[in-house]
């Protein structure tokens, strides 16, 4: 290969992972303050793989086309991913970044795909397994039977990502899987506590069934909370079982961090201490997440980072 062919393909992956950074600056939030306290080449591979994810999150969400006009485009849009070719926009860029990071940290495409797939179940034809239309206020609502149910949809769409991250990170072998899992896990536990409204206002409610039912709750409950009712005790009580898995699943942390190469571990650390914050202000409300939006201020997410930060440096240092 000439070396003015190999300035081209820099050029064009400088460029690449530029915007994949641009989209994690402005859509990544929490994950973002993380990415910050990695090396260059590891910080750039997460901006990349955050693209991917907030495209195909984008896609699924996007209530101004019909569900199945989503579910042929998301087709179309993998697709694309495969073979290399341009789709739309940014994804040209998008692609090229995900791809390099693929080769460079040994992400199969096994993963990518079944993190689609989580993101794409509810555009499903059929309802997943372990899925049910349930009859509320006057409204259909699509909700998770049990805990397991959830697990599965909680793999695809967060402990998939668990799984990339630590291979990005630094990690031998598949030894850090099972805490990664566990870890992702936390993570989406949390955001389907605090975005409880959200969901429910587009037809979905993601506490699970049995979990609702054992402390004498319901979906009636959640879509009444959700339209501005006082949260009943039994819904409360439901909220704090999720939260109180989160917890322990949050106790991965554990034996993951000293499994990945040190350079980034003060970036894990950021990232679950953001997370975890999160899930302690929610207990500390009493699960007053229906009102407003429940977040960790950006002072906290910066003082955190700031640690995060030294705490790199050091481990570079070492």
């Amino acid at each position: 290969m000439s070396s003015a062919v190999q300035m081209d393909v820099a050029v064009d992956l400088r460029a690449a992972f530029g915007r994949c950074r641009e989209i994690a600056r402005r859509e990544a939030k929490n994950f973002y303050y993380a990415f910050l306290a990695l090396p260059k080449q590891k910080s750039d591979a997460m901006c990349a793989m955050y693209a991917f994810m907030r495209r195909a999150d984008d896609i699924a969400d996007d209530e101004l086309m019909a569900v199945a006009e989503r579910r042929e485009l998301m087709g179309r849009w993998l697709a694309s991913f495969h073979a290399d070719a341009a789709f739309d926009g940014d994804d040209r860029l998008v692609f090229a970044a995900v791809q390099a990071t693929q080769r460079r940290f040994g992400i199969a495409d096994e993963l990518l795909n079944e993190l689609v797939t989580g993101t794409a179940m509810d555009l499903s034809a059929e309802l997943p397994a372990g899925v049910e239309r349930v009859w509320a206020n006057g409204r259909e609502f699509d909700c998770y039977r049990s805990v397991e149910a959830l697990d599965r949809y909680c793999y695809l769409v967060a402990s998939v990502v668990g799984l990339v991250t630590v291979r990005i990170f630094g990690v031998e072998g598949n030894a850090a899987d099972a805490d990664a899992v566990r870890m992702g896990k936390a993570f989406q536990y949390t955001n389907i506590l605090r975005d409880v409204r959200e969901d429910a206002e587009r037809g979905r409610v993601y506490l699970p069934l049995d979990v609702l039912h054992a402390h004498g709750s319901s979906v009636e409950d959640v879509v009444a909370a959700t339209r501005g009712a006082a949260m009943t005790g039994p819904l409360q009580a439901a909220m704090e079982e999720m939260a109180s898995r989160a917890e322990e699943l949050y106790g991965a942390r554990r034996g993951l961090l000293p499994l990945l190469a040190r350079d980034s571990r003060p970036a894990m650390r950021v990232l679950i201490r953001i997370y975890h914050a999160l899930l302690l202000k929610i207990r500390r409300r009493k699960y007053a997440v229906f009102a407003t939006r429940v977040s960790v201020s950006t002072v906290r997410k910066l003082g955190i980072l700031l640690q995060g930060l030294v705490g790199s440096f050091f481990g570079r240092l070492g």
